[in-house]
């Protein structure tokens, strides 16, 4: 059986690590997986049992994406990267993949080039396959020329393979990368990668369902929420399900509690793995426009109200959402629709609604186990 070393590092939400997640259950029955997870690790997390996971020292950034924390307080950063470092290149040795992927990087995450670009040189020597995994829309930077070339540069240099875990037919990377032909490296669109839809009964009284993905981003969404609920108790049956996300802040999280203390149709939980499940059962989805959540809105074909993040100038999410919103399959918001007697009304009209599904490429794991296929088969045949 081949061996793949799968990389993920997430240092904001929990995006990367969900789709890195379901890729690897997709290759795990055919391919041998050791993953490296680099981001804080999120309890009941489901992992399939084949896959050996390596959680090195977990490292996440600041509020204002300016610096780089380590989770565990006994170590400076410094000693986290020498110690991630060496881990990395040791394991890398112990295991002896057939295929390194590694997930973003160089088109993000490149303050771990500390780390990533020794690991990439040992996959050189030892003549590893290097894919880059990345999904449709990537983040676009002030300097956007330089930082195209630096990405031209590294993928240039260390990878063979670029797979873009998105449908053209609805978004091209090249509207937030603009040198996609100045690749050298084989390219393929995967379609995109989304979780097998769940068997469930339908819910007994009906849902409406409010979550932000990890949970350090979009508290003023869920604090609106929590303060709507009182006026949507007296127009609507429904009871509203609250996941704030693993990493919420406790503070944060307190006070939701206590604003829905005493609210029957509102229950504040922080995390569960059956997500995709509650939103298969609601009426409505409220979240932000993250690509994991909207696969799952796209998939279970839920009514949604979206907030796109818009944190560090960041307009992946807001370019989502905006197509989505102009092929009538969702309902953007503002920041200043968040004020409960306004937002009431967006529910209330949102849940008038018909649902629009609408039909892309979701075969992203499938496509992506047979592009690894065909790596591997060049190789042998090389």
């Amino acid at each position: 059986m081949k061996k793949v070393m799968f990389y993920c590092q997430h240092i904001l939400g929990m995006g990367h690590l969900v789709r890195s997640m379901e890729i690897v259950r997709g290759l795990s029955s055919n391919f041998q997986i050791c993953f490296i997870n680099g981001g804080e690790v999120i309890q009941g997390f489901e992992i399939p049992s084949s896959v050996q996971v390596v959680n090195i020292p977990a490292i996440k950034t600041d509020s204002e994406f300016q610096e780089l924390e380590v989770v565990d307080s006994s170590l400076n950063l410094e000693q986290a990267q020498i110690l991630r470092r060496n881990q990395l290149l040791n394991l890398f040795d112990q295991f002896q993949p057939d295929i390194l992927i590694i997930e973003l990087f160089p088109f993000g995450r490149r303050r771990f080039s500390f780390e990533l670009i020794p690991l990439l040189e040992q996959a050189k020597v030892l003549e590893t396959k290097v894919v880059c995994s990345l999904r449709d829309i990537v983040v676009t930077k002030q300097n956007q020329a330089r930082h195209e070339e630096k990405i031209c540069q590294l993928m240039n240099q260390y990878f063979d393979l670029l797979l873009i875990h998105g449908d053209p037919a609805f978004v091209k990377l090249e509207e937030s990368f603009s040198r996609l032909d100045d690749l050298s490296c084989d390219v393929h669109y995967t379609g995109y990668v989304a979780q097998p839809l769940p068997e469930v009964s339908e819910s007994q009284k009906p849902i409406i369902l409010a979550t932000v993905g990890g949970g350090r981003f979009g508290h003023q969404l869920l604090e609106c929420v929590v303060k709507t609920a009182p006026i949507l108790k007296e127009k609507l049956p429904h009871h509203i399900q609250m996941f704030t996300g693993p990493f919420i802040p406790e503070d944060v999280f307190a006070k939701l509690q206590n604003l829905a203390v005493n609210q029957t149709n509102i229950t504040v939980e922080r995390y569960t793995p059956q997500l995709l499940t509650y939103m298969k059962q609601a009426d409505l989805s409220i979240s932000m426009s993250g690509y994991n959540t909207t696969m799952n809105i796209l998939r279970t074909g839920v009514r949604s109200l979206l907030l796109p993040f818009t944190g560090n100038n960041d307009q992946e999410q807001t370019i989502r959402a905006e197509k989505l919103g102009q092929l009538g399959v969702v309902d953007v918001l503002q920041p200043d629709d968040l004020q409960p007697i306004q937002f009431a009304k967006k529910v209330i009209t949102c849940l008038s609604k018909k649902p629009h599904s609408i039909s892309f490429d979701f075969n992203g794991v499938e496509n992506t186990a047979a592009y690894l296929h065909q790596l591997v088969q060049k190789q042998e045949a090389a």
